[in-house]
C-alpha cells in the first residue's frame, strides 16, 4: 500500500462499496462518508507499519470499527448495530454466500427439532404464526414464543461470524 498509484486504485476500487456499508449501518450520509474518510487516512498515514494481506476485509473491518467507535464516543450501545447485521442475515438467510450458509445450516442443526421447524416454517416457507399454529397443533403463542428463542438462539452463534458479516451484505449487494 506504500505505492500512491496502488493506493488509488484500492480508494476508487473500494470507496463506493464502503461508503454504502457505512451508511447502512449509521443511515446518516455525511458520518457514512467521514467514517469511510478516516478509514483511507488511516490506510495512508500508517503505510509503512501495516501488512495487510487481505485489504477487502482488513477495509470492511475497519469501517465496522470506526462506526463503533463512534459510536461508543457518543455512548452509543453498539449491540444496536452488531443486531442489524444479525437481523439482516436471519432476514436473507436463502439468497446468501454457500460458505456462510453452511455455518447458518450448522447453527440451525443446533437448534431443538420443534423449535427448528417452526422457524423454517416461518421464515423459508412464508407461513403465518397462525398457520404454524394450526398445522401443528400449538397455540399461536407458543408458535411466538418458538420464533423467538430461534432467532435468539441463532443471534447468540452469530456473534462468531460478525467479522465476516460485511463481505456477506457486499457480496449480497454488488
Amino acid at each position: 500500500m506504500k505505492n500512491p498509484e496502488i493506493f488509488n486504485q484500492t480508494y476508487t476500487d473500494y470507496w463506493k462499496k464502503l461508503n454504502a456499508f457505512s451508511y447502512t449501518m449509521t443511515q446518516d450520509k455525511d458520518l457514512a462518508q467521514n467514517i469511510v474518510q478516516d478509514v483511507f487516512v488511516d490506510l495512508w498515514e500508517r503505510k509503512e507499519e501495516l501488512n495487510i494481506n487481505a485489504i477487502e476485509p482488513y477495509l470492511f473491518r475497519a469501517v465496522k470499527n470506526q462506526v463503533f467507535k463512534h459510536y461508543q464516543n457518543n455512548r452509543f450501545d453498539k449491540t444496536v448495530l452488531e443486531d442489524k447485521f444479525e437481523d439482516y442475515i436471519i432476514d436473507n438467510f436463502t439468497s446468501i454466500d454457500s460458505e456462510v450458509m453452511d455455518m447458518l445450516y450448522s447453527l440451525l442443526d443446533k437448534l431443538p427439532e420443534k423449535r427448528k421447524e417452526v422457524l423454517l416454517m416461518y421464515k423459508f416457507q412464508d407461513m403465518s404464526i397462525d398457520q404454524i399454529a394450526e398445522e401443528l397443533g400449538i397455540s399461536k403463542q407458543t408458535v411466538k414464543n418458538q420464533i423467538s428463542s430461534a432467532l435468539k438462539q441463532l443471534r447468540e452463534g452469530l456473534k462468531d461470524l460478525t467479522w465476516m458479516l460485511p463481505l456477506v451484505i457486499f457480496r449480497h449487494n454488488f
